[in-house]
């Protein structure tokens, strides 16, 4: 069995202090959080950027400084930017993150209801334009998936030319408008990845580690951090994104997987080592 890649989402574009006060925003604690999370064993880190108000943006200048800053520290990490941004942004400015060329993005396949009147919009039209901006800069995309329907359209589009293969897929589970997170969820989204594929769970809130430990059995990969879970167990939240990671390395060790370098992480996913 492959290594295990360990991704840390160390803050997504909604989760806040006044949920876990160790949530980074500015430059510097989000350098404290993905040098936590990379010491403790993750290969990627997985990028959303703020303000230092907490607010959520894709300013390109932005993700610059912070992720230069993160490589000062983590020189070899893969850094997979979010082109999923926040509800209400623009396609192009959503963009704004593979204009720095990245090895990786996120590429969100599908519409999906996040809660009273917030719709995270990705119609077809927006899928085939980020696939063939990632394409063109030679970027690597992370298929977010909150669904299996979301599955067969970036399938097909991929068919189509749109989507880079061989694909890699993250199952988003437990997001409410989305699949739920129970071992049947898992086992619906793992078998609708084509052959040859690689894929990530992120499971949200509770549904955390019981998909990772799912996901370490069966040969793929996990996505743990605040951006998902601000919890190391029930009513005990993480002091940092690496103790979460932590807690998945401990997993791992106990069912038999070894974990990922950043340089295994780009052979298994097909990226091209650092020079």
């Amino acid at each position: 069995m492959e290594k295990l890649i360990i991704t840390a989402a160390i803050c997504g574009a909604e989760v806040l202090k006044e949920h876990n006060p160790a949530v980074p925003y500015t430059v510097e604690e989000c350098v404290r959080e993905a040098k936590s999370a990379y010491e403790a064993g993750a290969s990627i880190i997985h990028l959303h950027v703020r303000w230092d108000d907490g607010t959520p943006t894709q300013d390109k200048e932005r993700f610059r400084v912070i992720m230069e800053a993160i490589r000062k520290e983590c020189p070899d990490v893969i850094i997979q930017p979010s082109t999923g941004g926040a509800v209400g942004m623009s396609d192009d400015e959503r963009l704004q993150p593979t204009e720095l060329n990245p090895e990786m993005a996120t590429l969100d396949c599908g519409t999906c209801n996040f809660g009273g009147d917030d719709i995270f919009v990705n119609t077809e039209n927006t899928i085939k334009y980020f696939g063939q901006r990632m394409i063109e800069r030679d970027i690597k995309p992370e298929c977010e998936v909150f669904d299996k329907s979301m599955i067969e359209m970036a399938v097909r589009l991929a068919k189509k030319g749109y989507i880079k293969t061989p694909m890699h897929f993250d199952f988003v589970c437990g997001v409410n408008g989305g699949i739920g997170g129970d071992i049947r969820d898992f086992t619906f989204l793992r078998g609708a990845i084509p052959e040859g594929s690689t894929y990530t769970v992120a499971g949200v809130g509770r549904y955390e580690f019981p998909l990772a430990a799912l996901a370490i059995i069966d040969g793929g990969h996990v996505r743990v951090g605040f951006e998902d879970n601000v919890y190391l167990s029930k009513g005990v939240l993480a002091k940092s994104n690496g103790e979460l990671v932590e807690k998945v390395v401990r997993l791992a060790k106990e069912l038999g997987r070894e974990i990922a370098t950043p340089a295994e992480a780009r052979q298994i996913l097909g990226l091209k080592p650092l020079k």
